[in-house]
C-alpha cells in the first residue's frame, strides 16, 4: 500500500464514518428517551434513497401508501379513544394530521411532473415521505409497549425491521437502485484526489450534526428531550410528556435515517434490505459510545468506517467480520468497567 491508497481508503472511510455517525446518534437518541434499540434505523435509509430513486423516474414511490395507511390506522385509534373520553374536539387534529395531510401529500405527488423537478425539491418531498413514518410507527408499535422492558422493546424491533424488510421488497422489488451524482466536481491536493461527493457527504453530515446541537441546546423541544433521556421519571414530574418525547425522538430519528439514504444513494446502490447493514455498523459506533455518548458515538462510527474501508483492502472477503468484531473487545471492557445498574422503574 502506498500514500496515494492509503489516503483514497482513508477518503472512502471518512464518507462512510459520517454516514455511521450520523445513525449512530440517531440510535443513542432513541435508546436515551424511550429504551427501544430502534434496530429498523437502516430501513429508513434504504426507504429514503428508493423513495428518492422513485421520485427521479417520475413513480410514487410505495413508502407513499404505508404513510396513508399507517396514518388512516393511527386516525382511526386516536378517534375511538377520543369519542371514549368524550374529547369531540381533538378530533379534527387527529383526523387532518392522520389523514387528511397525508392524502394531500399524495394528491400533490400524482399531480406534478417528478421527474422534471429540481433535486433540491425532491429531497424534500422525499424528507416529506419517508420522516412521518417515524412518529407513526412510534404510535402504533411503540407507544402502547412504553413500559415494557428492554428485551421485550428489542424483541419488537426486530419484528418492526422484519415487516419493513418485507414491505421494501413489496414496493420496490429487488433491483437496487442508484441516484445519479450530486456533484461531478474534483479537487487534487498532494497526491490525494478529492472527489466533490465525499466533500458534500461529510459537509452535509456535519450540518446536520451542528444542527442538532443548537436543537437540543437552544430550542425547548430539544431540552426536553435532554430532560427525558436523563430523567424520564423527573421529566415526568415537570410536565415533560412521555408520548412527544418518543414521537419527538423517533422523527429526528427518521430524519437522519432518510438524510442518510439520500446522501449514499449516489455512492453506492442501494436495495430494499441494504439499510439493515449500513444501520448495524452505526450500531457498532453507537455500542463504542455505551448507547449514551454522543461523542463517543461518532468517534465510534467514524472509526468504524475507517476500518471497513482498510480492510476491505487488507482482507476484502472478511471486511464485515472484521469491522463487527470490534464489539467484541468493547463489549468486554465495558463489562469489566462499568457498574451494574437495575433497569429505571
Amino acid at each position: 500500500m502506498d500514500l496515494q491508497i492509503a489516503l483514497l481508503l482513508g477518503q472512502d472511510g471518512i464518507t462512510n464514518g459520517a454516514i455511521y455517525a450520523l445513525l449512530s446518534l440517531a440510535l443513542v437518541l432513541v435508546f436515551t428517551v424511550t429504551r427501544v434499540i430502534f434496530i429498523p434505523q437502516g430501513e429508513f435509509v434504504a426507504f429514503g434513497a428508493l423513495t428518492l430513486a422513485s421520485l427521479q423516474t417520475g413513480v410514487l414511490p410505495g413508502t407513499l401508501w404505508l404513510l396513508i395507511g399507517l396514518g388512516a390506522v393511527a386516525g382511526l385509534i386516536d378517534t375511538v379513544f377520543a369519542l371514549r373520553d368524550r374529547q369531540l374536539q381533538r378530533i379534527p387534529r387527529i383526523l387532518g394530521i392522520n389523514l387528511a395531510l397525508p392524502l394531500a401529500l399524495a394528491g400533490l405527488l400524482a399531480n406534478i411532473p417528478l421527474s422534471s423537478l429540481g433535486l433540491p425539491i425532491q429531497v424534500l418531498l422525499t424528507l416529506a415521505v419517508v420522516v412521518p413514518l417515524g412518529p407513526l410507527i412510534y404510535r402504533l408499535v411503540f407507544q402502547p409497549i412504553a413500559e415494557a422492558s428492554v428485551l421485550v422493546l428489542l424483541i419488537v424491533a426486530v419484528s418492526v425491521h422484519v415487516t419493513l424488510t418485507g414491505l421494501g421488497l413489496f414496493f420496490f422489488g429487488a433491483e437496487g437502485s442508484r441516484t445519479p451524482s450530486f456533484t461531478d466536481a474534483s479537487f487534487e491536493i498532494g497526491d490525494a484526489m478529492i472527489q466533490g461527493q465525499t466533500l458534500l457527504v461529510v459537509a452535509a453530515s456535519l450540518t446536520l450534526i451542528v444542527a442538532l446541537y443548537l436543537f437540543f441546546e437552544r430550542t425547548l423541544w430539544g431540552k426536553a428531550l435532554r430532560a427525558t433521556a436523563m430523567n424520564r421519571t423527573g421529566a415526568r414530574l415537570m410536565g415533560i410528556s412521555a408520548t412527544m418525547a418518543g414521537k419527538l425522538s423517533f422523527s429526528v430519528a427518521a430524519l437522519i435515517g432518510a438524510f442518510s439514504g439520500i446522501l449514499i444513494s449516489p455512492i453506492t446502490t442501494i436495495y430494499y434490505d441494504s439499510g439493515f447493514l449500513i444501520g448495524l455498523k452505526g450500531f457498532v459506533g453507537a455500542i463504542v459510545g455505551g448507547l449514551g455518548s454522543y461523542p463517543l458515538a461518532a468517534a465510534g462510527a467514524v472509526m468504524v468506517g475507517l476500518l471497513e474501508s482498510y480492510s476491505s483492502f487488507w482482507a476484502s472477503a472478511f471486511k464485515e467480520v472484521i469491522v463487527f468484531t470490534l464489539i467484541i473487545p468493547v463489549l468486554v471492557w465495558r463489562s469489566l468497567t462499568t457498574r451494574h445498574t437495575e433497569e429505571e422503574e
